[in-house]
């Protein structure tokens, strides 16, 4: 293992109508140490009380992934685009030359849950886009976001990669990377390298497998990254 970080390490920020645990420096939550993975640049496992969300904010140059875990995101943007993004469905938008887009929770009566993922794209004043979509999980690891949108996933403007990683208890597979992996664990637990693994931790390593077998029922994203 080249990088672990643990749930509890993590930065976060509370505003009441939102906890947000960042995994790599964020907003006012800035460590040296924690800046990201290669391309990887933000995961934050947001939470968003009942009626509340993101006001009309703008964002550029940045490939830009939500994956909702609980609930249901209502989605606006300077595209035309209105959505509902409910849970286990990815979103993508690249921001490009520049997007405005609000995000809500659909609800008034229960929190959604969500991890926002920034990753750098490859290059810069991209045509901003979006995509969304449901995702059937085929196997234990299924493609969600692909440099070429394959096996029906969406795409991203770098050569990096996102699965969705699914073990029932006892189960266990082998990841493999010949560049830099990241696994971060969204629900359930772990065994990986014989240290315990739980909901918020992940891990990174270069160029190697990693086995992983689960404790419980697992889910979790892995990042194939430059």
């Amino acid at each position: 293992m080249d990088y672990l970080r643990k749930s509890e390490d993590r930065g976060r920020a509370n505003f009441g109508w939102l906890d947000s645990k960042h995994s790599f420096s964020f907003g006012d939550y800035y460590d040296p140490a924690h800046m990201g993975i290669s391309a990887l640049r933000v995961i934050n496992d947001d939470t968003v009380a009942p009626a509340a969300g993101f006001d009309t904010h703008g964002h550029r140059d940045m490939e830009i992934i939500t994956y909702v875990t609980e609930g249901a995101l209502e989605h606006l943007d300077t595209l035309g685009n209105s959505f509902v993004v409910e849970a286990g469905e990815v979103q993508r938008m690249t921001a490009g030359t520049g997007i405005k887009h609000s995000e809500y929770n659909h609800s008034k009566q229960d929190p959604v849950k969500f991890l926002q993922i920034w990753i750098q794209p490859n290059e810069r004043d991209l045509e901003p886009g979006y995509e969304q979509s449901r995702i059937e999980q085929v196997g234990p690891l299924t493609p969600l976001v692909t440099p070429n949108g394959e096996a029906g996933s969406l795409t991203v403007h770098q050569a990096a990669s996102l699965s969705r990683l699914r073990l029932q208890a006892g189960e266990q597979h082998e990841l493999n990377t010949s560049r830099t992996g990241y696994l971060h664990v969204i629900s359930g637990s772990a065994e990986i390298g014989d240290k315990p693994f739980i909901a918020g931790d992940a891990i990174s390593l270069k160029s190697s497998a990693l086995k992983v077998v689960a404790t419980g029922n697992f889910e979790a994203l892995w990042f194939d990254l430059p």
